[in-house]
C-alpha cells in the first residue's frame, strides 16, 4: 500500500520550510532512516532522514519550494522484504511533475517521521546509527536541544531496544507553494513602478533566509526606537597579544581572535549592566532580565547573514570560547548548523572588520534590546603626555533600544565593553 511521508512539526512553532536539496530520486529503494531530504528552515539547514524503507513513487517537491507542515513530500511503494537498502546523497533531477486527479487506487497512507518530528542529530551520528544498526526514534538524546549524540547512538546499541513511537496522525493534503507577502509591520508599500519600460529586469525569488531576515529586520525596524551610540577602544596591548598567540596557539590547535575577547568584554559587561541582557514585554509593560549570557555572533555565508549563539559567554574561559566559536561558524557555512545553534541568544555582535569600513549602524537582533558592531581596527595617530604615538584603535557602535535605556545607560555599557578590551589581562583572568 503507498505512504505519503509529510513535512514533519520541526518544533519551536515553525510552520515552514524550504526545500534546499532532495537526496534520492523517483524509482529509488532506500532504508529506513536514509537520507531524504535538506530543507531550510529559521536560518538552519536540516537533514530530514526517511521514516521507513520502501521505494520512492513519486517525489512531490522541488528545490527551492516553500513547504509547510503536513504538506506530503515524497510517495514510497513498500519494496520486496530486504529489497530497500541505502542510497548515495544524489540530488534528484529537475522538478515535480503536477498533481494528477483522484484516480481509483487507495488514498496513501500518511505518516509523519518520528511521532511528529525528526530526532535531532548531525549526519555522522546518522551514519553511524546506521552503520551499527540503531533505530534513532529508540534513542534517548541527551546532547543540546534533544540531539541525539555518537555516545547516545552507542549506548542504545549496548542496551535493551526501545520501541519506536507511532505514527503522528493523518497528513494534511498536499497544497501548492505560495509565496506570502513580506512582513510590513502594518505598513503597506506603494505599487512600484514599471521598470520595464526603461530597460530590462529579471525577477529573482528571495530565498527563505533572505525572506527570514527581511522580516526579521523589517519588525525590529519598525517597531524598536534605535539608538546608536560611537566609541572607540585602545587595542594595542590587544592586539599585541593576540599577534603573540599565533605560534603557540597553532601548535596547541586554537588561535585566539579579537571576536573571542569581544564576546567575554561583552559578556562581562552585562553583568554590570543587566537591562541590555533583556527582552521588552510590551504588553506587559515589564522588562525581562534574562540571568543567563548566551552570546550570538553573525556570521556571512554564501546563503545570508546567519546568528549563531554560544551559550554562557560569562562562564566560559577565553581558550573554550575561541574553540567553540570557532567550530561553531565552520557548522554554519557548511549548513550544518542545528536549530538549537541559532536560538536563545540575549544580546549579538557583528563584526565587520575583515571587510573593512570605518564603522556602520546594526538593526537589533528583535527580540533582543542591544546589538554591538564591530569595524576594522586601524592603527593611527593618538596624542598622549603631549606626544604623538601610533595606537591600534577599534571603532564600535552600540545600538540599544531606547524603550529601556537611556543615552547616558548606554555609554556606560559601551564604556564597560572598552574599558575590559583595553586591559586584555582581565578578560584572560575573567574580570
Amino acid at each position: 500500500m503507498p505512504r505519503s511521508f509529510v513535512l514533519p512539526d520541526l518544533g519551536e512553532g515553525l510552520t515552514e520550510a524550504e526545500i534546499v536539496t532532495v537526496l534520492v530520486g523517483e524509482g529509488d529503494a532506500i532504508a529506513e532512516d536514509a537520507p531524504l531530504l535538506e530543507v531550510e528552515t529559521d536560518k538552519a539547514t536540516v537533514e530530514i532522514p526517511s521514516p521507513f524503507g520502501g521505494r520512492v513513487a513519486r517525489i512531490h517537491v522541488r528545490p527551492g519550494q516553500t513547504v509547510h507542515v503536513g504538506d506530503v513530500l515524497v510517495t514510497f511503494d513498500d519494496a520486496p522484504a530486504g529489497a530497500a537498502t541505502p542510497q548515495a546523497a544524489a540530488p534528484a533531477s529537475g522538478a515535480a511533475p503536477a498533481r494528477s486527479p483522484a484516480s481509483a487506487r487507495p488514498a496513501p497512507e500518511a505518516v509523519a517521521s518520528r511521532g511528529g518530528g525528526p530526532v535531532a542529530a548531525t549526519p555522522a551520528t546518522r551514519r553511524l546509527a546506521r552503520e551499527i544498526g540503531v533505530d534513532l526514534r529508540a534513542v534517548r538524546a541527551t546532547g543540546p536541544g534533544g540531539r541525539a549524540t555518537d555516545d547516545d547512538v552507542r549506548a542504545a546499541a549496548a542496551g535493551p531496544r526501545a520501541p519506536a513511537p507511532a505514527p503522528a496522525a493523518p497528513a494534511k493534503p498536499e497544497r501548492p507553494a505560495v509565496a506570502k507577502p513580506l512582513v510590513t509591520v502594518g505598513l503597506e508599500p506603494p505599487p512600484l513602478p514599471a521598470f520595464e519600460q526603461w530597460g530590462p529586469v529579471e525577477r529573482q525569488p528571495l530565498s527563505h533566509l533572505r525572506r527570514t531576515i527581511a522580516e526579521r529586520m523589517t519588525l525590529s525596524a519598525t517597531l524598536v526606537p534605535h539608538v546608536t551610540h560611537f566609541d572607540r577602544a585602545d587595542v594595542t596591548e590587544l592586539d599585541a597579544i593576540i599577534r603573540r598567540s599565533v605560534e603557540p596557539g597553532r601548535d596547541r590547535g586554537v588561535t585566539l581572535t579579537l571576536t573571542s575577547f569581544l564576546l567575554k568584554a561583552a559578556a562581562l559587561a552585562l553583568r554590570e549592566h543587566p537591562q541590555f541582557n533583556a527582552s521588552l514585554d510590551a504588553a506587559a509593560g515589564e522588562l525581562i532580565v534574562k540571568r543567563y549570557c548566551h552570546l550570538g555572533v553573525a556570521v556571512a555565508t554564501d546563503r545570508g547573514l546567519i546568528v549563531p549563539v554560544l551559550r554562557d559567554v560569562d562562564r566560559k574561559p577565553l581558550v573554550d570560547l575561541q574553540r567553540e566559536l570557532a567550530a561553531l561558524a565552520e557548522r554554519v557555512r557548511a549548513g550544518r548548523a542545528t536549530l538549537d545553534d541559532l536560538r536563545g541568544g540575549t544580546f549579538t555582535i557583528t563584526n565587520l572588520g575583515a571587510l573593512g569600513g570605518t564603522g556602520a549602524i546594526p538593526i537589533i537582533n528583535y527580540p533582543e534590546v542591544a546589538i554591538l558592531g564591530v569595524a576594522r581596527a586601524r592603527e593611527e595617530p593618538v596624542v598622549r603626555e603631549g606626544a604623538i604615538v601610533p595606537r591600534v584603535l577599534l571603532p564600535l557602535t552600540l545600538t540599544f533600544d531606547h524603550r529601556v535605556a537611556d543615552g547616558a545607560d548606554g555609554a556606560r555599557f559601551a564604556a564597560a565593553i572598552v574599558r575590559r578590551l583595553e586591559a586584555p589581562e582581565r578578560l584572560l583572568l575573567d574580570w
